[in-house]
């Protein structure tokens, strides 16, 4: 078995915490105990390009029991928790390119080693794996029955994709289910990211100014969050509903450049680059915190902050000090990566139970109906969704009610008025 991780001796280390992830995830614990009965993967080969943490590692042991040979990759430099990467390898027998810290050769390099694999699904966060394949070996297209893609920057890369008539195999936006943005961009991206803010820095976030760039599901979480922690947030967005909205839920709305000069925290959550650019980074006060939650580290225009800076230092583990000629200090957190699993360890299991319940269900809805499928971008199926949702209330031990037959016939009724 070929592989490349940081360090086989942490491989029990890895397989405790993948354990005590796995006691968080009942609904993919779930399925992937029908998985191992009904083996509804069996004969598929998935590459999966995904952060690779205690999580994942529960994902990827369900699409194995469910008969899929199971190649992974990280999909960012920062993300990879190498114990769990050593387990992988070492305790479930599946190959793993991951290290924390890996440079962007060896991040295309662990990409390529995926595909090498000539995988017939792709599992994407961030679209990286599937843009390889289109761009650099195309002939590998024909040989994909279908894929997934786990976060909102990939689906925005993919339907551009699908615009541009270039993408050659159906996907399953997966992102788009109601059981993973929901719930997984905004409670668990809005848990994390502070978590990765304040493992980082151990800054008090009450009292202080929290900027929010973009209000999409992830920056409704970190404003909700920030605000929890005694914060004064501030939102800045582009599209005039979520500026609304954002008043509406009480928040400050302003441009970028003007929330620039009072800030104190500043994090980006919109999956477009130079959110907070050279122009903002004049005008900051000294000792701004720059925090980036998106999926790629370009949302913080890094280059021109360097060429603005006299001094660049480590101040603190994931905490680079970047001072400017007129003494002002400007930190970046994470090396301006995704924040929460650059400085922290991600998502919270009990919420990714639903995101990897969605990812295991779309691979097994895909092998069944990929036939049929154009080479498109595809939103989950609505009752899967809602399956995911009954399952998870129930391991809550939560009930709902259920329609009367009187009531189920009062809404298909179009008779019955006041």
């Amino acid at each position: 078995m070929e592989f490349d991780i940081a360090d086989a001796s942490l491989a029990e280390a890895g397989r405790k915490r993948i354990a005590w992830a796995d006691r968080q995830m009942p609904v993919l614990a779930a399925i992937r105990e029908r998985f191992a009965k009904e083996t509804p993967l069996k004969g598929q080969k998935i590459a999966a390009c995904l952060h690779v943490t205690t999580e994942t590692a529960n994902l990827l042991r369900t699409l194995r029991d469910g008969g899929a040979e199971v190649i992974a990759c990280a999909s960012n430099p920062l993300s990879t928790q190498d114990d769990v990467a050593a387990s992988l390898v070492e305790h479930e027998g599946i190959p793993t390119f991951a290290i924390k810290g890996e440079d962007n050769e060896s991040y295309y390099r662990h990409l390529n080693a995926c595909l090498d694999a000539h995988p017939t699904m792709t599992m994407d966060d961030g679209c990286d794996l599937v843009s390889t394949i289109h761009q650099e070996r195309p002939d590998q297209c024909g040989e994909m029955l279908a894929g997934s893609e786990e976060t909102t920057t990939g689906v925005i890369r993919l339907r551009a994709m699908e615009a541009d008539n270039a993408l050659k195999y159906p996907i399953v936006a997966v992102n788009d289910a109601n059981t993973k943005h929901l719930f997984d961009n905004r409670y668990g991206t809005g848990q994390s990211t502070l978590d990765g803010i304040i493992r980082a820095t151990n800054v008090l976030i009450a009292g202080r100014t929290v900027v929010v760039g973009g209000y999409g599901y992830c920056g409704r979480g970190i404003a909700m969050r920030a605000e929890g922690f005694g914060a004064q947030v501030i939102v800045t967005e582009i599209d005039p509903l979520r500026a609304l909205e954002a008043a509406m839920d009480g928040f400050r709305v302003m441009p970028m450049l003007e929330a620039a000069r009072v800030g104190d925290v500043f994090v980006s959550a919109t999956g477009d680059r130079d959110v907070l650019a050279r122009r903002h980074f004049e005008v900051m006060r000294d000792g701004a915190i720059l925090a980036n939650s998106g999926h790629f580290d370009i949302e913080i225009e890094l280059t021109a902050l360097s060429e603005m800076a006299v001094d660049v230092r480590e101040v603190r583990p994931s905490v680079e000090e970047y001072e400017l000629s007129d003494g002002r200090r400007i930190l970046v957190l994470a090396q301006g990566r995704l924040v929460n699993l650059g400085a922290a360890e991600g998502h919270p299991a009990a919420v990714m139970d639903m995101s990897f319940a969605n990812q295991s269900l779309a691979a097994e809805w895909l092998v069944q109906n990929a036939t049929g499928l154009e080479a498109r971008v595809y939103d989950m199926p609505s009752e899967i969704d809602a399956e995911i949702a009954r399952l998870k209330l129930e391991s809550m031990g939560i009930e709902i009610d259920k329609l009367t037959p009187e009531q189920e016939e009062y809404l298909t009724s179009w008779t019955v008025g006041t």
